[in-house]
């Protein structure tokens, strides 16, 4: 499994309640192959190494917050008495080779880039997001069950994601959905406060979601839903939408 890297320019910190725990100048950034998001890795002289324990045992959480290749050491985290198993961890890689990786798993730790506020992983310099109103015909179906008929539709264009269909809600159909308590965030978007299952389907978890007040850059989004193409079948104008395979392909993903 090949890394990529690229220095960055950006003052990264890490904070445990008021503690910062990390504070750096000189953060990595890296991509693993075949992973969708990049990760940040930092000169161990950045790190609070006095807070950092060799961990007893190795992770079993859920995969997208781990690495994806081979792990030479695995540290938990002990700040005040609020111990965060498997917070940090050393790569068997070259490419990071001295560096140390802090967990991006939701929880107690929180992530600054400059002077703002980032959750879920490290934001990509060379990721696009854009929300675009339509007029194109947009069908959702399961299994011949149609979920979602619009002539609305907001086209949401993610580099190296599928395009999202952001519908409204009156254009989905409402007995089939049931809402779920889960929630996201994603470092372009915002917080996805609204998720659902299939009432017919409930094998495919949380299919479908919603965010009430994304990021100014994709208001035209606000309160519409949208489903995972790699769920659902889709077809815009008539012609159907091949399902992709992604990260978001497996249920641990979308949990």
């Amino acid at each position: 499994m090949s890394i990529r890297t690229e220095a960055s320019e950006k003052w990264v910190r890490a904070f445990v309640g008021e503690t910062c725990v990390l504070d750096s100048h000189r953060p990595l950034l890296f991509w693993e192959e075949g992973f969708p998001v990049p990760g940040y890795a930092f000169p161990a002289a950045d790190v609070r190494t006095e807070l950092l324990r060799p961990a007893r045992t190795d992770p079993a959480g859920p995969p997208f917050f781990l690495p994806k290749g081979p792990v030479s050491a695995w540290f938990d985290l002990d700040v005040g008495g609020v111990q965060i198993p498997h917070a940090a961890w050393v790569r068997d890689d070259p490419a990071l080779a001295g560096l140390l990786t802090v967990s991006w798993q939701p929880g107690p730790v929180r992530w600054m880039e400059e002077d703002e506020e980032v959750a879920g992983h490290p934001r990509d310099p060379h990721k696009r997001v854009e929300a675009l109103a339509s007029s194109r015909h947009v069908r959702v179906a399961v299994d011949g069950v149609v979920l979602a008929d619009s002539r609305h539709p907001v086209l949401l264009f993610e580099t190296d994601l599928p395009t999202r269909y952001y519908l409204p809600v009156e254009d989905v159909a409402p007995a089939a959905l049931v809402a779920t308590e889960h929630r996201s965030f994603c470092p372009y978007k915002g917080t996805a406060d609204g998720y659902w299952n299939s009432t017919a389907h409930p094998e495919l978890a949380n299919l479908a979601w919603s965010y009430s007040a994304p990021f100014p850059a994709v208001t035209k989004i606000a309160g519409r839903i949208a489903f995972y193409n790699e769920l659902v079948d889709i077809s815009v104008d008539d012609v159907p939408v091949e399902r992709p395979v992604s990260v978001f392909s497996a249920p641990a993903n979308r949990a």
